[in-house]
């Protein structure tokens, strides 16, 4: 049975999570085409998009990046393989983390992340975690609801708190286990890692995850624009299972019912990409349904925001 209707908190979420830069607030960052994306060659590849005060930057850097043409900021031609672009590029956001002048590269963290139009695309260069808010290139993760069914049928959900000393959205709710998609790195094998690392979470039971949808979303604030995606999975925990803190990135574990995890998704209390994902699995799993929440259709439409 479906609840009675979600506060409008939980619509300001979605709102919140996911405004969409206009064109005139941002350059299109994109690179000369090269084989590896379309056999015509000239064709632009879109990968992403950058911030007025970053733009000026890039300038200083012509023998990596060209001059900017038709509003777009793009890669010089002769950086024509994978190493040749992700190796010039990370050196240049080297250069520019040693002059402290953009705090998102002070957290940096030494992961590659692939830079690619869509995700069916091959990569046309990796680039450092922490600077991809300021190209505002696509990245993807991965988030796992973690979930038990008493024997009289009722839901419960587990929840993580995560640490305080997060460098991001520290203390605030998150989903049972969800991590970054590195480069080169599977779907599946960043979730059993991160369902180990974070909860641990035996291999055999996180390979039971079903994967069930995706969340997008696009925000901006100081250190960037956030273009994200992340593949959505279902795990059914047994019912005498506990998650334990693992590495550090949680505080705590909860296991809630349902009817209070609607009460916290409209609160606060949420890393706001985490609450999407809930509110995913209680549309999916309908706990929120058309007929008693007259913003499910708003619901479902932010939950698949692209920029």
């Amino acid at each position: 049975m479906a609840d009675a209707p979600i506060e409008d908190g939980e619509l300001c979420l979605v709102r919140k999570n996911s405004p969409t830069p206009s064109p005139n607030e941002l350059l299109s960052f994109s690179r000369v085409q090269s084989s590896t994306v379309s056999p015509v060659r000239g064709r632009r590849a879109h990968v992403g998009w950058i911030p007025p005060r970053v733009a000026p930057l890039l300038t200083r850097f012509p023998e990596v990046f060209a001059r900017p043409h038709g509003g777009a900021v793009g890669l010089c031609p002769n950086l024509d393989s994978y190493g040749e672009r992700s190796e010039a590029v990370d050196a240049v956001l080297q250069t520019i983390r040693q002059d402290g002048s953009l705090t998102c590269l002070k957290g940096w963290r030494d992961e590659k992340y692939s830079v690619m139009p869509k995700f069916s695309d091959a990569p046309l260069m990796w680039m450092e975690r922490a600077a991809t808010s300021l190209f505002g290139v696509k990245r993807y993760g991965v988030h796992v609801n973690g979930y038990t069914v008493s024997d009289s049928g009722e839901v419960s959900m587990w929840l993580a708190r995560r640490s305080p000393t997060k460098q991001t959205y520290p203390g605030l709710l998150d989903n049972l286990a969800a991590g970054g998609l590195a480069a080169g790195v599977g779907i599946k094998h960043t979730l059993v890692k991160e369902c180990q690392e974070e909860a641990c979470i035996p291999a055999a039971i996180a390979e039971k995850a079903r994967p069930v949808s995706t969340v997008s979303y696009t925000y901006d604030d100081e250190e960037g624009v956030f273009a994200e995606s992340q593949f959505v999975f279902d795990l059914k925990l047994p019912l005498d299972f506990k998650p334990r803190v693992g590495d550090g990135e949680v505080q705590e574990f909860y296991l809630l019912p349902i009817h209070e995890v609607k009460e916290l998704l409209a609160s606060d209390d949420f890393k706001p990409n985490c609450a999407m994902v809930v509110l995913d699995f209680l549309i999916r799993h309908s706990f929120i349904e058309p007929d008693t929440e007259p913003y499910y259709q708003i619901f479902v439409e932010g939950l698949h925001q692209t920029l």
